[in-house]
């Protein structure tokens, strides 16, 4: 990967974005369901195409790695998707301004993740043993996934709270007490405020670097490649705005989603365990040298898994929803 790939990457993540601004998020709109759907078939399109162009300019191999890595990424992206609806319902977000506030916040969520992945990819060319505590991390981040899907069999709603960065900016700076229009800022008393506009978008695109935390060791578990990663992330929060739109009322449906982020979690978690061990030299396990002959799951059947495991989450959580539904009526 040379410099002149990330700049055709980059230019085409901003191209996206600045269409995104220009033909969407200029005119106050809530999208139809018709809408969402036809341009989230575009988003994915254009995701699908980057892999088969990465396919034909690099190799399969390294494409495969792509597609693996959106998939866990849009996957675990959906989990985002019950956090932005809580934070836009509980700020009580015009559904004309929804558009606008989904876009810059996911706008600066890809900022932070790049940081993220370039830190990432120094840490793993500096220190093998990184991979141990990815592992164990995800193994963490399984298990509060599994918590959460009790959590939420066992309570009707989920309660918004606002982060530590969200709860410092409103204490540092005051916010106006309801929206004012498309403006960020406001004098009051003849002193500055914020509005509540520029406060759910920092919200949204600080949740996002929560979801980072759990989501960037997961893809490293798939590739070490920082391209990869970016090109990865990118293009899964690209669609995510659709997302909302499309399906932001299938998601309540969705009541197996922890379980099956879970089951992928644990999946990748052991991968990066098994590579961790297979390029070992932590002095106190197994003297300092590689462990040899643990099978470590490759790309395509790592693929397999995702896509099995969220088919099957997907198809019981609509089935179970279903018979619920039946049950109350």
């Amino acid at each position: 990967v040379t410099l002149l790939h990330w700049g055709v990457l980059s230019a085409v993540v901003l191209g996206v974005l600045v269409f995104d601004f220009y033909s969407h998020i200029r005119h106050d709109h809530f999208p139809s369901l018709k809408e969402a759907a036809s341009w989230s078939g575009v988003y994915i399109t254009l995701a699908l195409l980057v892999g088969v162009v990465l396919g034909l300019v690099f190799d399969w191999h390294f494409a495969s790695q792509y597609f693996a890595g959106w998939v866990t990424e849009w996957s675990l992206s959906l989990d985002n998707l019950f956090v932005f609806v809580i934070i836009i319902a509980a700020f009580q977000v015009p559904r004309e301004l929804q558009q606008k506030v989904l876009a810059i916040g996911i706008a600066m969520a890809l900022v932070f993740r790049l940081i993220f992945i370039l830190l990432g990819a120094a840490l793993i060319e500096s220190f093998s043993w990184i991979f141990y505590l990815f592992g164990l991390f995800l193994l963490f981040t399984a298990i509060q996934q599994v918590r959460e899907g009790v959590t939420t069999d066992d309570s009707e709603e989920e309660e918004y709270r606002e982060n530590a960065f969200t709860r410092i900016v409103r204490k540092m700076v005051p916010v106006t007490p309801s929206f004012i229009g498309h403006s960020y800022f406001a004098r009051l008393d003849k002193k500055l405020h914020i509005t509540p506009l520029l406060l759910v978008i920092i919200a949204i695109g600080s949740a996002d670097v929560m979801f980072a935390v759990d989501s960037i060791p997961a893809i490293f578990g798939l590739t070490q490649e920082a391209f990869i990663v970016f090109a990865a992330n990118a293009f899964a929060l690209l669609e995510l705005r659709q997302l909302y739109f499309l399906i932001g009322g299938l998601m309540e449906r969705l009541i197996y989603l922890p379980y099956g982020l879970a089951a992928i979690l644990a999946f990748i978690a052991a991968k990066l365990i098994i590579h961790a061990l297979a390029t070992n030299e932590l002095p106190f396990i197994n003297g300092g040298n590689p462990v040899h002959g643990l099978p470590e799951p490759s790309i395509p059947v790592s693929l397999g898994f995702i896509i099995v495991t969220l088919s099957l989450t997907a198809a019981t959580s609509l089935i179970a929803s279903r018979r619920k539904a039946k049950r109350a009526e």
